[in-house]
């Protein structure tokens, strides 16, 4: 092990790093693996100062050789699991960053290289049913070494999981951090850490919910027997009613509690108050609670590619002082994720907490203005323009939250509005594409650019436009939004809150518009000139049968008038 000073480059097939690091540190070490294997990372120890944030003090775990590799995962002060991180790549590379505050930080951590998919990786599993046993690998025998087993349980709805280790001898150490079992209370490691234990004990761990993960971590130095673990069920008390629910919008947070479920608890609606007790529910057939993301005390966290809001109601029976005793607790949480689809993730109950977790989605919108004052929208389609025309173009995040900021990522061009392989690029990763794209500053919850109208509207009769829009955090100063303009080495590297896309158009050519206009207008004037077809038969008709008579009338006079002229010639050739 020894004492790293700062940073290293490892080829060794596994190694254990015991890392003592003072302030305003910045080191890294550089993994590299052997040919078809994979490197799995353990920290199973992390001391950092106190307090301290993951902007200024972190561990952050990149997929390959340097830190401009894509990031697999950080790890910080308030970090709530044993982080374990496997490569994908012929590198894994870890940078730990510590701020100025005098204080000696620990870390232990140790890796090795495995081939996954192999027997002696084969270990864990899925746990069913509402009770079941599972051990270490080879027990009662000693557990193999460089071991990662997982084992799932999940227990029917409505019921919480009692998990007791009946035999448990693993290696003994003062944190843990060579053998150790991790339990965690849900469905993966990312659930909220129960406990991590090591050496001779029978501990007992009870769930919120019908999940639980249990996790078994070896190193290379001493085995024992592992242990023998025991699960069962029992059903959560005071489930939450159809009508008690949680419901996340781009700027909201609704809350929902019914007064039956309130009374089962021995609580009244004048009984509660969220994190600000100023803001007071509406009480009607259910208690509401209905206020905005970023008021009434609600608590905001950034956690890489999510955002997490976080309120609690405090309950209290009728008669006594409101408390924050955890019995008397409902913590509502909505998490805006990337391509978040769910509204309601989960209810789970443990005695009278009751936790509410909700997805939701940011409400983002674009649109086309009439100037760089970006006050008066295009209200009509198609939007008909002029070659060489200066456009204007915003997009909006509706939320009531002042601290996110909206960023353009990338905005592509085409005469599809499926967008199929004929495009054209006016903005990549951040960086402008196209010679006339000017982007504005971030202003607000609005991202902003002009363009000129290109040469696709030259050759195509409509043109579309599709935007990438990234939501960041505006108070982490790492984040996509930050970073800007990205070349394709480094596009990985930065998190985001949340990322959609939206389309906008059709963008078509004035000169069509009025040659269209031209069309329809000869077109009318020819109709009124020109009669129909049965109109002319008719024409016709009348005309051939005004002749016909003019003839027969003519035919008539010519006659009479022949025979004047003949008994006229009579009467003188007598005379």
């Amino acid at each position: 092990t020894g004492v790293p000073r700062c940073g290293a480059s490892l080829h060794e097939p596994n190694k254990a790093l015991r890392i003592e690091l003072n302030a305003n540190a910045n080191c890294t070490w550089q993994i590299q693996r052997n040919a078809n294997q994979t490197i799995r990372l353990v920290f199973s120890h992390f001391k950092f100062a106190p307090s301290s944030s993951c902007e200024t003090e972190s561990i952050k775990v990149f997929d390959g050789p340097s830190t401009a590799s894509p990031l697999l995962g950080q790890v910080c002060d308030d970090t709530d699991a044993v982080p374990v991180l496997e490569s994908s790549s012929d590198n894994l590379t870890f940078l730990i960053t510590t701020n100025s505050v005098p204080f000696t930080r620990n870390f232990f951590v140790y890796y090795y290289f495995f081939s996954p998919g192999s027997r002696t990786e084969n270990c864990g599993g899925e746990l069913t049913g509402p009770n079941g046993t599972f051990t270490s690998p080879n027990y009662p025998a000693p557990y193999p070494h460089f071991r990662y087993c997982v084992w799932h349980i999940q227990a029917p709805k409505n019921s919480k999981i009692n998990l007791e280790f009946q035999d448990f001898f693993l290696e003994l150490d003062r944190n843990c951090q060579l053998d150790f079992t991790a339990v965690y209370d849900g469905p993966s490691t990312g659930s909220g850490l129960l406990g991590k234990v090591c050496g001779r004990a029978q501990p007992t761990f009870e769930s919120s919910s019908n999940m639980m993960t249990v996790v078994l971590s070896t190193d290379d130095t001493n085995s024992y027997r592992g242990f023998l673990a025991q699960y069962s069920t029992a059903p959560l008390p005071g489930p939450m009613e159809p009508n008690t629910t949680l419901t996340c919008s781009s700027d909201s947070m609704t809350i929902v509690l019914s007064k039956s479920y309130l009374a089962s608890l021995g609580f009244r609606e004048a009984d509660l108050q969220l994190n600000d007790p100023s803001c007071r529910p509406l009480v009607t057939d259910s208690v509401i609670f209905s206020f905005p993301l970023a008021s009434c005390g609600t608590i905001k966290k950034d956690e890489g590619h999510s955002i997490t809001y976080t309120n609690t109601i405090s309950l209290a029976p009728a008669g006594s002082t409101i408390t924050r005793q955890k019995n008397t607790e409902i913590i509502a949480q909505c998490r805006m994720s990337n391509n978040e689809t769910l509204e309601l993730i989960y209810i789970t109950t443990n005695n009278a907490i009751q936790k509410l977790t909700a997805g939701g989605r940011y409400n983002v919108s674009m649109a086309f203005y009439e100037s760089d004052l970006f006050s008066k929208p295009i209200q009509y389609s198609p939007y008909y323009v002029d070659l060489n025309q200066t456009l204007f173009a915003e997009a909006t995040l509706h939320s009531t939250d002042p601290n996110l900021q909206v960023f353009i990522d990338t905005c592509t061009a085409s005469p599809q509005p499926g967008f199929g392989s004929l495009t054209y690029d006016l903005i990549r990763s951040g960086c402008n594409k196209d010679d006339t794209v000017v982007t504005y500053p971030a202003f607000e919850n609005h991202g902003r650019f002009k363009f000129r109208a290109f040469r696709f509207l030259r050759s195509f009769p409509s043109v579309y436009l599709q935007c990438d829009i990234v939501i960041c955090d505006s108070n982490t100063t790492n984040s996509r939004c930050a970073r800007g303009c990205i070349s394709r080495q480094k596009r990985a590297i930065s998190p985001y809150t949340w990322k959609t896309n939206t389309v906008v158009g059709p963008i078509r050519l004035k000169r069509d518009l009025r040659a269209a206009e031209h069309s329809e207008s000869f077109t009318e004037v020819e109709a009124e000139k020109t009669p129909n077809l049965q109109q002319y038969n008719f024409y016709t008709l009348a005309f051939v049968v005004l002749i016909s008579n003019i003839l027969i009338v003519v035919a008539v006079i010519l006659k009479h008038h022949k025979h004047q002229v003949g008994y006229s010639y009579q009467n003188v050739h007598s005379s």
